[in-house]
């Protein structure tokens, strides 16, 4: 550590005295020896092994390291059975049963906003529940109609920075980078009044009560689109509030 004086000229005593002080005040001796995992991340030399990849993330610190964890956390959840945790003393009797606790598992909740439809990320979810990895779904209610509109008309790529005022003139709406003309939503309506109107003259006809969950399971059933995630929702009896 050297001290710079004005004129461009070392004072190597300054430079001493500084550097002294700096090890002194700013650069201690470490006294706690760290037992955390070493930072380090996946050698592609070694060949795409995807199963050590993930795993590797964990070491690989920024947000790789809490996705490495997430990762770990679903596949406790899809591993984890009641048979795994020691019975109880206040346990029902049937669950005192080990085949019984064997086929006890995780109910695995799913829950998502509606630019995760809008976005390729719909595909990733139909194939969940296609093949019924989650038992229930929380979503809002974009994340529903973006999905039923998605199976009547396309959504686009476009970018960030489109003004929404030139979009507007032009009856293109704008989600993120994402593009949605106004006919989709025409579309949507087209299909979802006559439906809305059944259910109606259901409810006044048969008294049925139709909560938010049982208007989307009528919903999934009318689609009748295996490109909905709400499809298969309804044909694996996953449950949507």
């Amino acid at each position: 550590f050297f001290f710079q004086a004005e004129d461009g000229i070392r004072d190597p005593l300054w430079s001493r005295g500084l550097g002294d002080v700096y090890k002194r005040q700013i650069l201690k001796v470490s006294k706690q020896k760290l037992e955390s995992e070493v930072v380090k991340g996946y050698d592609f030399n070694k060949g795409l092994d995807y199963s050590k990849l993930f795993e590797s993330y964990k070491a690989c610190g920024i947000q790789a390291t809490n996705l490495g964890q997430s990762i770990d956390q679903i596949n406790q959840m899809i591993k984890w059975r009641l048979s795994d945790d020691p019975i109880s003393e206040k346990e029902d009797e049937e669950l005192k049963n080990p085949e019984a606790r064997s086929k006890v598992r995780c109910t695995i909740f799913l829950g998502y906003t509606s630019n995760m439809i809008s976005c390729g990320m719909r595909e990733i979810i139909r194939y969940l529940c296609e093949h019924k990895m989650v038992d229930c779904i929380v979503t809002t209610a974009g994340g529903i109609e973006e999905d039923f509109m998605k199976c009547l008309a396309d959504t686009y790529i476009g970018d960030f920075h489109l003004p929404g005022t030139t979009l507007r003139d032009n009856g293109i709406n704008r989600i993120g980078n994402m593009l949605v003309p106004n006919n989709n939503y025409c579309c949507l309506e087209d299909w979802f009044m006559p439906i809305v109107e059944s259910m109606y003259n259901e409810q006044k006809t048969k008294g049925t009560i139709f909560t938010p969950s049982k208007i989307i399971e009528r919903l999934e059933k009318e689609i009748n689109n295996n490109e909905s995630v709400y499809y298969w929702c309804y044909v694996k009896t996953i449950t949507v509030f």
